[in-house]
């Protein structure tokens, strides 16, 4: 009701039903970026792939620059071109073997393309280093990993992944689609409670981030 209010406001001052069309959506747009989250930023890939070239430029120029290749490879990352990320890992590996960060992206990495095992042991390795590295993501990429053939195991990833990290909407939100797809509604819809109840207790500088976690997690647990 209140849109369609706007836009017959927009079309009065505007006097053209196109344009007005385009203006809301542009207005609801930039509310989105601002206070939800739910459309994709335009800008980020861009800064993203500049970001990405400058790293393969210092590559090119310097072929053992290895916080290049790894700036690199996180920017793969992001972009979901695992075997990319895959190969640069591999490459710094061998000077970057204490890295417990760089054992956890290529365990992912590796877990991605195909390599499951090696990629779990990558992770374990990873988290042996240091237990909180990546905030316990690795616990929850091992969870995804183990899924298909071992419940179990997937579960126990699961426990130990929420140990590690607490304060994350977004992890409590993945956490119960995991759940879901291992058929365990109830704990499903606990983590999605649970994804709101964290949202509630965050400081208000950090609500922006996680509203939109916050938001679909509410939805998953009314829809469950």
């Amino acid at each position: 009701m209140k849109l369609g209010l706007l836009f017959g406001l927009l079309w009065l001052l505007l006097g053209n039903p196109f344009v007005a069309i385009l203006v809301l959506l542009l207005l609801l747009y930039v509310l989105d970026r601002s206070f939800l989250g739910f459309f994709p930023s335009f800008l980020k890939p861009l800064r993203r792939n500049r970001r990405l070239a400058r790293a393969l430029q210092d590559i090119r120029e310097r072929p053992f620059d290895v916080s290049a290749k790894q700036e690199a490879a996180r920017l793969y990352m992001e972009k979901k071109r695992w075997g990319e990320a895959r190969r640069l890992l591999e490459d710094i590996m061998p000077v970057m073997e204490h890295s417990a960060e760089v054992r956890c992206d290529l365990g992912i990495c590796r877990v991605k393309t195909g390599d499951v095992a090696q990629g779990e042991k990558d992770l374990a390795e990873a988290l042996a280093m240091n237990p909180r590295v990546r905030y316990g993501e690795p616990y929850l990429r091992l969870a995804e990993a183990l899924a298909p053939t071992d419940v179990e195991r997937a579960v126990a990833a699961l426990h130990r992944f929420k140990e590690a990290n607490s304060s994350s909407c977004e992890l409590y939100y993945r956490l119960g689609r995991l759940y879901e797809s291992l058929g365990r509604k109830a704990d499903a819809k606990q983590s999605y409670r649970e994804a709101v109840d964290v949202y509630r207790a965050l400081p208000k500088y950090k609500r922006k981030s996680e509203r939109r976690w916050a938001l679909l997690s509410a939805v998953r647990n009314a829809a469950g």
